[in-house]
């Protein structure tokens, strides 16, 4: 396990995308996901910047969490920061599954949490 990925760490960027750049980002550590999944997120990444603009990155907290970082330009009159709010609800309400598993995911695989601790803590923060 890369140390990058011990609590108390900072976030790790699962994937992003940049609309200034017209760039997708994907972090290899998440190579094994399965193919379908990664297409999933760059389509899912990619089409948040060209709706709203801006940069999207989805990165893990410390604790396992999957969040949506969103960043604009302060020179960028273009980006919608109302679109993005509604857009990153909208994304955690089509995509919870997918979001739900991949935080699990995460936990076991990268923070070595038992299964069992790894579901618990995902049944208590949808409480």
């Amino acid at each position: 396990m890369a140390e990058s990925h011990c609590k108390g760490a900072e976030p790790v960027v699962l994937c992003g995308a940049n609309s200034y750049e017209q760039k997708y980002f994907f972090n290899q550590d998440f190579k094994n996901l399965p193919e379908e999944v990664q297409k999933e997120l760059q389509v899912m990444c990619v089409l948040f910047t060209e709706d709203v603009g801006g940069v999207l990155t989805l990165r893990f907290t410390s604790g396992g969490t999957l969040e949506f970082q969103v960043f604009a330009e302060d020179w960028d009159y273009l980006f919608d920061e109302i679109g993005s709010g509604l857009l990153i609800r909208k994304y955690q309400k089509e995509k919870k599954e997918l979001l739900e598993s991949l935080e699990l995911y995460y936990k076991i695989r990268f923070l070595g949490m038992p299964a069992e601790e790894a579901l618990k803590s995902g049944e208590e923060e949808d409480e």
